[in-house]
């Protein structure tokens, strides 16, 4: 099974290798302001992803523990990358990036206690405070 993906002008195409773990919904403050909203992503084994035009994704520290990849042409948001890669094997690929089917839903929303005002969660789906 591979699940193909790309950036908004095809720049930046990406396949990952295998099924894909159920996302987590990010409502952090800097995934809103660097999606336009939450973020979703599933995070899956850098060895399972390969990226085509990686020249074209720009990776952006955000904080001290991720940088977060995007398309320097078009600014898709495409991946959310732990900084200390020695303690992660895994990546985070944006689910919108993804063609479906996708064959997952979102397992969690995480920093609830950040969301913005303008929405309400009543999807049943767990939500974490952090």
């Amino acid at each position: 099974m591979v699940h193909k993906g790309s950036c908004l002008c095809g720049a930046v195409t990406f396949e990952v290798a295998g099924a894909l773990p159920p996302p987590d919904a990010c409502h952090c403050s800097q995934c809103r302001r660097w999606s336009g909203h939450f973020f979703v992503s599933a995070d899956v084994p850098r060895a399972a992803l390969t990226i085509r035009g990686a020249d074209k994704v720009t990776w952006f520290p955000s904080s001290e523990k991720a940088r977060r990849g995007f398309c320097s042409a078009c600014g898709s948001s495409l991946f959310w990358d732990p900084i200390d890669q020695a303690k992660h094997s895994w990546i985070g690929v944006a689910m919108g990036a993804l063609e479906p089917p996708t064959d997952t839903r979102i397992r969690v929303h995480i920093h609830v206690a950040d969301k913005g005002d303008y929405y309400d969660l009543g999807d049943g789906v767990p939500q974490k405070e952090h």
